[in-house]
């Protein structure tokens, strides 16, 4: 069988160690806005405040603030010419990729210790679980 709990704890050891350093002073939630606006395309403010569980001024607000610091632009939708989405500015992908992605160079030098079946392993285990998380989702 398997613990639930260990595996957070060994997520949130893996992260907390290998994360790069935040160099923004952004909180959880433009960075759960930026995450899902990269995982989503195509999508606008109403889809954001679902998202969030909140109000659509609430998101239009949050939307508004993220716009100003330059790491998301509003576009007008191609097959749609009426609605408005939403999409990651360079700076936005930057932001994005610093708060959420793992140090590169730290995360080769740990898995080098492995051996070629052992990170091969561990790839398929990351690359299982996340087919396993986007077909729940």
């Amino acid at each position: 069988m398997y613990n639930v709990s260990e595996i957070n704890y060994y997520w949130t050891e893996i992260y907390y160690h290998l994360h790069l350093p935040h160099k923004e002073k952004i909180t959880h939630q433009v960075i759960r806005i930026l995450q899902h606006i990269e995982k989503n395309n195509g999508i606008g403010i109403g889809e954001v405040a679902t998202y969030l569980n909140v109000s659509h001024n609430t998101a239009s607000e949050n939307v508004k603030r993220i716009i100003q610091k330059g790491y998301l632009q509003k576009q007008r939708d191609l097959s749609d010419e009426r609605k408005v989405i939403l999409c990651l500015t360079d700076t936005g992908k930057d932001v994005l990729y610093r708060n959420t992605s793992l140090d590169e160079e730290k995360l080769k030098k740990v898995l080098n210790q492995f051996s070629s079946k052992d990170r091969q392993m561990i790839e398929q285990g990351f690359r299982t679980l996340s087919e396993g998380v986007k077909k729940c989702m």
